[in-house]
């Protein structure tokens, strides 16, 4: 499989080479040439197969001719061995043709784990097989950086820097990154918003000459790698509710829209999708874009579902250049962005998206609502996303937009965010056994200043490359 540049700019790479570029140099997003495809009797197969064994007949097309299949196959099975539910992203039924998959399974309680822990065990192989290391740097607005933590700590070919927005995550997340003092991980709370840690991380890459120095490499979603090891669970979890022969709609929380594009790709490789539901926060420019064309970063509201306070959302691009094919109106459309902080989707494009996907807002009383009353009437306690996503499907289906099955993607576990779970349910969640101990164990991190040059300067000094 080769990969090219949503701007088009960029050199053709092999999956290795995407892997551990991360952003393509022209400031693309990389994506498969071709869509693989999966036959309705192999989707209709997996129902009842182990997780893993779906994963790497759904993955070893993007792998192809890179990792040997002996290899990736060992790689999956291992990724998975460590999740705390056998079917590791299980479906939960909430009411008639209301589903929950669960996808707080691994080992930091959230989605990010399903990517992570196979990139980790990638990330080893590639490095290992051409003796070389990487620098990652990665931003995260909460979950993504204690996950990439998880699957990299204590790896030598690693050295691991993650910025978080300094006060903007819950204590839950922010430990789980700070109180790993393995000598490659480097935490660094940054004065600002995630969109300033994600834009920082960017802009890294945009400096060549740091870029080379350092080795650089990424493990937020506009790593292709992450994208591709989110596909499995939609193929699982339609195939347990009767695909190919019935179709599924996907209500999904999400701030990068790099969750959501994993469920267009998998549509994209023959997976019978009904609709694929936007579901945001008062964050809302996914739902504003999605809705009338227009992509204006509004400014960023702190909100009790702080893992999508985002309003840069990276991997529409990717959805953008898939619907188009027009490498030269993404460049302009993401050089307007830059310049004029805007832009406008062509109709055509705009229409073309409205066929696949839906949206809805949840503002903060209704998540808290949804909070309350999921746990009255099911008795289930979820997260504050996991809520914006119950939200969003309710109000879709209430406008006549959805019908039939629909799986809302819980993305967290509800103690990662206890305080808001129990200002609006009156339950305090716990943490599982592995992590009883989380606020007894010391942290360690560094405050800098939103200073991309006194970032790159930390980052120098403590790579090891």
């Amino acid at each position: 499989m080769r990969y090219h540049s949503t701007r088009g700019e960029a050199p053709v790479l092999s999956f290795s080479d995407v892997l551990l570029a991360g952003l393509a140099s022209d400031g693309g997003l990389y994506v498969p040439e071709t869509w693989p495809q999966i036959s309705k009797d192999r989707i209709k197969a997996f129902a009842g197969m182990a997780y893993a064994d779906v994963a790497v007949e759904v993955l070893t097309p993007f792998v192809e001719g890179d990792i040997p299949a002996d290899v990736f196959k060992a790689m999956c099975h291992d990724a998975y061995a460590g999740f705390a539910h056998e079917a590791v992203t299980p479906l939960t039924q909430y009411a008639p043709d209301n589903w929950v998959m669960e996808l707080y399974h691994g080992p930091t309680l959230a989605f990010k784990d399903v990517a992570l822990q196979l990139l980790g065990r990638l990330f080893e192989y590639v490095l290992g097989e051409r003796g070389e290391k990487l620098t990652i740097v990665g931003a995260t607005s909460g979950d993504t950086g204690g996950a990439a933590i998880e699957a990299l700590k204590g790896r030598d070919a690693v050295d691991v820097f993650i910025l978080h927005p300094k006060g903007r995550i819950s204590d839950v997340q922010r430990r789980m990154m700070t109180c790993v003092d393995d000598q490659n991980i480097h935490n660094i709370a940054l004065e600002g918003s995630f969109d300033d840690c994600q834009a920082m991380v960017k802009a890294m890459f945009a400096d060549h000459d740091f870029r080379d120095g350092v080795r650089l490499g990424a493990i937020n979603s506009i790593n292709w790698a992450r994208i591709m090891a989110q596909v499995v669970y939609y193929f699982t979890t339609a195939s347990s509710l009767g695909a190919p022969e019935r179709d599924v709609s996907y209500c999904v929380p999400t701030g990068n829209f790099g969750d959501i594009f994993a469920g267009y790709v998998a549509a994209q490789m023959g997976l019978p999708i009904q609709m694929l539901c936007v579901a945001t926060n008062q964050n809302d420019i996914l739902d504003r874009t999605l809705r009338a064309g227009a992509y204006k970063p509004l400014g960023v509201a702190p909100t009790i579902s702080p893992s999508m306070d985002i309003q840069v959302s990276s991997n529409f691009e990717r959805l953008i250049y898939d619907i188009s094919g027009d490498a030269e109106m993404v460049r302009g459309l993401m050089g307007s962005l830059k310049q004029a902080g805007e832009f406008t989707l062509p109709e055509p494009v705009r229409a073309k998206i409205a066929k696949r996907f839906l949206s809805a807002r949840a503002d903060e009383a209704e998540t808290s609502e949804m909070i309350k009353r999921t746990h009255v009437e099911t008795g289930h306690v979820v997260d504050p996303h996991t809520a914006v996503g119950l939200v969003a499907a309710e109000k879709l289906r209430a406008e006549g937009k959805l019908s039939g099955p629909v799986v809302t993607l819980a993305t967290a576990h509800a103690a990662k965010f206890p305080d808001a779970v129990e200002a609006a349910c009156g339950v305090h969640p716990t943490l599982p056994a592995h992590l009883s101990d989380l606020f007894e164990r010391q942290e360690r991190m560094i405050d800098m200043p939103d200073d991309r040059l006194k970032v790159q300067t930390y980052v120098r000094e403590k790579a090891r490359i």
